[in-house]
């Protein structure tokens, strides 16, 4: 059986999904722009992500220019994870698609919605201050 060959998109979209492929890659870097972090520091920040999914994708995107790993000789080891500025290119894209995101309504406020044809008389937490992009998406805004 020979081995299937792999070729690069020639569409930017298809790069872009190839490269970010699944929801854990996204959200890495989304932890990653807030600046360098070990890889503890990313798992625990990824609840539900496991050890290897986040081990996997690091070496993705190390491979495809969007994360320097370093390695320090210490005793315990330690290795940071820092966006290239290849990678930091994507801070746009992660505020785009989280004010894209806080557009639509929340399930339950859809559901409210639907169900007295009115906007609901409670307000609902604002979930942005939750959101670790949250922070990022202020300072883009202060800066335009």
């Amino acid at each position: 059986m020979a081995l299937e060959k792999t070729t690069t998109p020639c569409c930017g979209v298809a790069r872009f999904l190839t490269i970010l492929d699944g929801p854990w890659a996204t959200l890495i870097v989304r932890e990653l722009l807030h600046g360098p972090l070990r890889f503890t520091q990313l798992r625990d920040a990824l609840p539900g992500i496991s050890a290897h999914t986040l081990t996997h994708r690091l070496k993705g995107f190390e491979r495809n220019g969007l994360v320097t790993r370093t390695a320090y000789a210490e005793t315990p080891p330690r290795v940071v994870y820092e966006l290239t500025p290849l990678g930091e290119g994507l801070r746009d894209v992660l505020v785009a698609m989280q004010k894209w995101g806080d557009a639509l309504p929340a399930p339950q406020e859809a559901a409210a919605a639907d169900a007295s044809n009115a906007p609901s008389a409670n307000s609902a937490p604002d979930l942005n201050a939750l959101c670790p992009l949250g922070q990022l998406a202020k300072g883009v805004a202060a800066a335009e």
